[in-house]
């Protein structure tokens, strides 16, 4: 402190001496040309000079990148083959629907365009967007004397019918339109659409709150509630042909993490990693593929931080990515490291807890099991080496039209595992400040009732952090 005080002592005489000594003339006076002319030349010389020297010191401290490389031809195409779902399998779930509406004594079941919508007609929000006028699939069981059909029809505004006609919703029958123009109450034309209204509706669980209550107040002695796990069954257990494009999109997924992996290098950015994982979902044939990109420190808060990190030499990388294939989602997750990275050899003991966890709760996941015990078998793993605090989210979820969607495994859910079911496995450790590891795959359970992985097609979970 004291040399320091001196050294400002020193500095401020100095700067009273060149106060007070006499100036020289360092700017031409009068009609000079000659030295204004080099004086000018001289300015520019010395900022030349600056600009020169600022350029060579960025050379020296940060090396030039890498191209990014976003062609990826080994994994191109990859989904190519498979094809949407087929006509005769919606016409299967409306037969379906319809049948269980009848068993449970309802009039109807109701869903907005989105994801039940959807699994059901073929109706999702990217082909009507939702707005403040309601467009709703109705589908109503029709019962004869030895069977139970399924009634399909659409609640449409008036001016948009012509193109509520063009919607692509495959049915056995003639899809029935019904308008409603702009001066009258929508709900009262869903009336003669239905069997009852004084019975039970049942609505889709996503449904906006506004189209519930315009329907509560339309028909005041019918009973409106969400769909039961009778209905929410169908969509929750998967058919073969599902799980095909599942599989397709998670194997999709998992080897464009791979191939990515292969042209990280040390102090790219999160930014740039991100976008290589796009262009690399992007060439398999997957659509909508993003990718949480997460660096050291920040994989230590589940969902990032927001900023912009450099690849350090001691860092994981986190990539969470997601695509979808003809409407099916994928949800892989890998904490990886680079063949020249020095992990610190705490962080890859981690690394090792969390990787043995997601093992454990896959042997656990069996048809019959239910799926609160799958959740804490991770978390027993875990807390053997005083880990299990640090999983501060559910173990996973379901997965199919939506990424995330019922039923869920978590520590309070009373659902019992069936054969068709769908769920992630991706239990985390995450340290704030210090370090963030999560592994995920999803699995289906089989007919056997065992548990399959959908990136099993490509070698299944992660081996190592360099082999991903």
């Amino acid at each position: 402190m004291d040399s320091r005080n001196e050294k400002s002592r020193k500095d401020n005489n100095a700067g009273d001496r060149c106060e007070s000594a006499p100036r020289t003339a360092l700017v031409p006076r009068g009609n000079d040309t000659f030295s204004w002319i080099i004086l000018v030349l001289a300015a520019v010389a010395f900022l030349v000079n600056i600009g020169d020297l600022s350029r060579r010191r960025n050379t020296d401290t940060v090396p030039p990148s890498p191209s990014l490389g976003l062609d990826f031809p080994e994994i191109k195409g990859y989904c190519s083959h498979t094809t949407p779902i087929a006509a005769s399998e919606f016409h299967q779930r409306q037969s379906s629907l319809a049948k269980v509406l009848h068993g449970l004594n309802a009039s109807a079941y109701i869903a907005e365009p989105g994801a039940s919508a959807t699994f059901y007609g073929n109706l999702s929000t990217s082909n009507w967007w939702l707005s403040e006028r309601p467009l709703l699939l109705i589908v109503t069981p029709e019962s004869t004397s030895d069977d139970v059909t399924a009634k399909v029809s659409v609640l449409t505004p008036k001016f948009e019918t012509t193109r509520a006609k063009m919607l692509p919703i495959p049915f056995k029958g003639t899809v029935e339109y019904t308008e409603w123009a702009e001066e009258v109450n929508p709900y009262e034309k869903v009336a003669p659409m239905i069997s009852s209204t004084s019975g039970t509706i049942f609505v889709d669980g996503a449904i906006r709150h506004f189209i519930v209550d315009g329907l509560q107040k339309a028909f005041p002695l019918a009973t409106i509630v969400t769909a039961p796990p009778e209905v929410r069954q169908l969509r929750e257990r998967k058919s073969e042909a599902e799980l095909e494009l599942m599989k397709c999109a998670n194997e999709a997924t998992l080897l464009s993490i791979r191939e990515v992996r292969k042209k990280l290098f040390i102090g790219i950015r999160e930014s740039q990693a991100r976008a290589m994982i796009a262009a690399a979902l992007k060439s398999t044939g997957l659509s909508n593929g993003e990718c949480l990109t997460l660096f050291g420190e920040n994989a230590a808060l589940p969902h990032g931080s927001g900023t912009d990190r450099a690849l350090g030499i001691s860092d994981f990388a986190l990539f969470d990515c997601t695509a979808s294939l003809h409407g099916y989602g994928s949800d892989v997750t890998r904490t990886v490291a680079l063949d020249d990275s020095k992990i610190p050899p705490t962080h890859r003991a981690l690394w090792n807890q969390v990787h043995g966890a997601q093992n454990i709760a896959f042997q656990t996941a069996k048809a019959g099991v239910v799926a609160k015990e799958v959740d804490r078998a991770a978390r027993l793993y875990l807390s053997l080496s005083g880990n299990d605090k640090y999983l501060t989210h559910r173990l996973g979820h379901g997965i199919g039209l939506e990424t995330h969607e019922d039923p869920y495994l978590n520590g309070g859910s009373e659902t019992i595992l069936q054969t068709g079911h769908a769920f992630s496995d991706e239990p985390g450790i995450y340290i704030e400040g210090k370090v963030g590891v999560r592994l995920e795959d999803c699995f289906y359970i089989a007919e056997n009732g065992k548990a399959v992985y959908l990136t099993a097609g490509v070698g299944g979970v992660a081996e190592s952090p360099i082999s991903p």
